[in-house]
């Protein structure tokens, strides 16, 4: 109720690029707009742990920072490129009943669970989809340490076949 009557307040005082009173329809128009803004803001939820997207170089610092290898950012980069497009928030629901997760595309087929922590990596899917790396990173070494490059093979195919990502000018 504050922010309302602190609205109306400022609204009172509107003025047109004229220097002249506003007409009172116009102000009232003025004062729904800015209560919905106010409205909208104020059910948008804390922005930690929201998910991101990540340049080409902002990545392969984030993986360089994690301590993967040098000689196979190139690869990583490639692959979450293809999987998830550099996004932590993506979702792949697979026509065989599993989805795959976050950026590196992690399924809950044996990796993850969803809405608990689980599978090989004992983790809940949906941490896979916000901005903190450390359980992404942490799972996808544990894949990686298992199975290698074979449990992304439609991207790692694709960046066998293409040319790796150049990250000179990072």
């Amino acid at each position: 109720m504050r922010v309302i009557l602190r609205i109306q307040d400022v609204m009172s005082v509107a003025f047109d690029s004229r220097s002249q009173p506003v007409p009172k329809w116009s102000k009232f128009n003025m004062r729904c707009q800015l209560l919905l803004l106010w409205l909208a803001l104020s059910v948008v939820p804390n922005t930690y742990g929201h998910a991101r997207t990540f340049t080409r170089c902002q990545l392969m610092r984030e993986l360089l920072r994690y301590n993967f290898s040098r000689t196979t950012v190139p690869y990583w980069v490639c692959l979450i490129e293809h999987a998830s497009g550099r996004t932590t928030e993506k979702v792949t629901n697979h026509n065989n009943s599993y989805t795959s997760f976050g950026l590196f595309q992690i399924n809950n087929k044996e990796w993850c669970k969803k809405g608990r922590k689980g599978g090989r990596c004992h983790i809940k899917c949906e941490d896979l989809l916000n901005e903190d790396l450390a359980d992404d990173v942490r799972c996808a070494k544990n894949i990686y340490g298992r199975v290698g490059f074979k449990a992304w093979p439609a991207s790692f195919a694709y960046c066998k076949e293409k040319s790796l990502p150049d990250l000179s000018r990072c």
